[in-house]
């Protein structure tokens, strides 16, 4: 199997791939067959450059389409891809470079600063383009002949008591976007899908061009920044069919931009985190379009979904994706990972034995028909905005300042956000508390880690809960909420 040779040469050359926007304002449509041909360009260059099956490619590259050609060069000669966001600071590049080990580094020039700062004085090589060419390489190489289980993608998640961990996915994980492709996105062939997540993040390549080359539609991509009331101008000037956006940003557009119907429209779709209720109605209400809710995790892919041609049913997630086997242990969501096609191989390079049960570490409740609800974390990971962050992230970033001794983070609710992060600091001198030691502090998170992860609400504290062994009560901080009641920064 291969999908850049498979899926990609299996479609209509003239048809249409992808439509670009780029951050400068050009706009350009792709076929299929050009991208078929860019990409493979960009495959000879990574050949010349050393890189091998089974090599990793890391990526530093914003939602252009020398992402996709880049990541589809590394799935049609056998290389796994590592996508990176462009919003990862120094300290979150180096860990992933440690991490993985990349043979080489494809990166926009714009980016050059912060990765310079990550490598240091590293041998790892590096392709900056436009100052490099990423078409010119040598000559375009085969399609490899790929098992399922051979290795295709690496994406990283957060988690509470160590550093990001690499999520290993193979091939099987890139043609099993099908089930989500038919049964939640759902796009006909020459439609436009415009999924808005950032490149690096594991929703977006599997929904932003993978799920919908399935289906035989194409993919906008749009190289901006988020802002309302230009993301509903787009979407009615480029007439999107299907729109796949995280809950945060339906809940900023309804909340700061003008609705209006758009009819245009056929399907919207999200996933990350529960939409609350209001949202879903204010919405429908002046689009005319339900949203239909999914849920998966950057080990599993998509396991559940409201089907398209059902009534949505508000702040549920949806039925299982048909053939995946999902159940309620202990309150807490399990599946069988043999019924998941899109389920990961491993941490890092590490094989995992597919047990015939897999705990999402999510708290889910269940109905009569089989509708689930998220309810919670059964860890302390952070869902805001849709990204995830693991506390302990935020936590050494805070502890590296001078004036920090200690540091606990936790979730505090958010009616656009989902929940903001929470910080309490214990200072070295307690005299030291001051209104602008709170935004130095988050100038400085912002600094050390990506800037999505600073946290909104800084409070002081003389000392933290913990167990008789040391360990911080978070969930006693969580009962407790913030002493300021409020946000310090907007």
């Amino acid at each position: 199997m291969n999908f850049a040779g498979e899926i990609l040469g299996a479609l209509e050359p003239e048809g249409r791939a992808m439509v670009e926007l780029s951050r400068e304002g050009r706009r350009r449509e792709w076929s299929f067959g050009e991208t078929l041909a860019s990409s493979g360009l960009v495959a000879g260059t990574l050949a010349s450059r050393g890189v091998r099956r089974g090599d990793v490619v890391m990526t530093l590259i914003g939602n252009r389409p020398e992402w996709v050609f880049s990541l589809l060069a590394c799935w049609r000669i056998g290389a796994v891809a590592l996508p990176c966001t462009e919003q990862l600071r120094a300290k979150d590049l180096a860990a992933r470079v440690e991490a993985t080990e990349p043979a080489l580094i494809v990166a926009d020039e714009r980016n050059r600063g912060e990765l310079e700062a990550a490598l240091g004085h590293g041998d790892v090589p590096v392709l900056l383009f436009p100052d490099e060419d990423l078409y010119g390489g040598g000559i375009e190489p085969p399609s490899a002949e790929l098992d399922p289980t051979d290795p295709a993608l690496v994406t990283f998640t957060s988690g509470t008591s160590g550093e990001p961990k690499p999520v290993l996915h193979g091939q099987r994980y890139l043609f099993g976007q099908r089930l989500q492709a038919e049964y939640w996105m759902a796009p006909e062939p020459g439609d436009l899908v415009w999924c808005t997540a950032a490149s690096g993040w594991s929703k977006s390549a599997r929904n932003a061009f993978v799920a919908p080359w399935l289906r035989g539609a194409a993919a906008l991509l749009q190289d901006a920044r988020f802002d309302p009331e230009e993301r509903l101008a787009t979407i009615e000037s480029e007439r999107v069919d299907v729109l796949c956006m995280a809950p945060t940003e339906y809940r900023v557009i309804v909340k700061r931009a003008e609705l209006r119907p758009l009819p245009a429209l056929r399907g919207c779709v999200a996933a990350g985190e529960a939409l609350n209720p209001e949202v879903l109605s204010a919405w429908q209400a002046a689009t005319g379009h339900d949203i239909r809710d999914g849920y998966g995790q950057t080990e599993t892919g998509q396991i559940t979904a409201n089907p398209p041609g059902r009534p949505t049913r508000p702040g549920s997630m949806g039925l299982a994706l048909p053939g995946i086997e999902v159940w309620i242990e202990d309150g807490e969501l399990a599946l069988d990972p043999r019924t998941v096609p899109t389920f990961f191989l491993g941490y890092g390079s590490s094989r995992g034995e597919e047990d015939r049960v897999y705990r999402t570490g999510d708290r889910v409740r269940i109905d009569e028909d089989g509708y689930l609800y998220f309810e919670g974390r059964t860890d302390d990971v952070i869902i805001s905005s849709g990204y995830r962050i693991g506390p302990f992230e935020v936590e050494s970033a805070l502890v590296a300042h001078p004036a920090v001794a200690e540091a606990a983070v936790v979730a505090y609710p958010d009616p656009e956000r989902g929940s903001v992060v929470r910080a309490v600091v214990v200072l070295r001198d307690e005299g030291a508390a001051r209104d602008d030691l709170v935004r130095e502090l988050q100038d400085h998170v912002k600094a050390t880690t990506a800037p999505y992860k600073y946290p909104r609400i800084v409070e002081f504290a003389t000392a933290l809960p913990k167990t008789s062994s040391g360990k911080v009560k978070r969930a006693e901080l969580r009962e407790v909420g913030p002493s300021n009641g409020d946000e310090n920064d907007r």
